[in-house]
């Protein structure tokens, strides 16, 4: 199997009001593909007030494919790492990218970037609390499942973890 490439592009304010505008406005701005059935989570696009150090610091991703020379989705950090040092990721692959690799590529990514900084003990993850494709990827990137926890919008996830391993 090839294991696809990507580039991580911080996702800006500027980013976020081109899409508003429409697909074709990122489409120029980032120079790739932006597929017609992508974002599934727009709520993540939403322009606000939150374009601060702390979303500079933990910012959130465009995923692009230069081979493709097309988005095949988005992830980042939830927030900044809480006391214990554990920080959240999440990521979308696009649906004409989905089952190629790249969740895999994004999730692996996400990890490393979280542990090149010192404060981050632990990455964690959510997924539905049942058998499916993101538990393989999170799988696949070394994490556990270290709880079932009750959701309001779903009934039930899955806490996955994976902690910094000591050299």
């Amino acid at each position: 199997m090839i294991i696809p490439q990507i580039n991580l592009v911080p996702v800006k304010a500027h980013h976020k009001l081109a899409l508003k505008r429409g697909k074709p406005q990122l489409q120029e701005m980032l120079g790739v593909e932006v597929p017609e059935d992508w974002p599934h989570f727009p709520e993540a696009f939403e322009v606000g007030g939150e374009e601060n150090l702390i979303s500079d610091l933990w910012p959130a991703y465009f995923f692009v494919c230069p081979d493709e020379r097309a988005l095949v989705g988005n992830g980042g950090f939830a927030a900044p790492p809480d006391e214990a040092g554990e920080v959240e990721i999440g990521y979308e692959i696009a649906p004409p990218f989905r089952n190629k690799g790249y969740a895999t590529v994004a999730a692996a990514v996400l990890i490393e970037l979280a542990f090149s900084r010192v404060e981050v003990s632990a990455v964690a993850a959510h997924t539905m609390a049942f058998e499916n494709a993101s538990n393989s990827v999170l799988k696949k990137v070394g994490m556990t499942i270290t709880a079932e926890l009750p959701n309001a919008d779903v009934g039930k996830v899955w806490k996955w973890r994976i902690r910094r391993t000591t050299a």
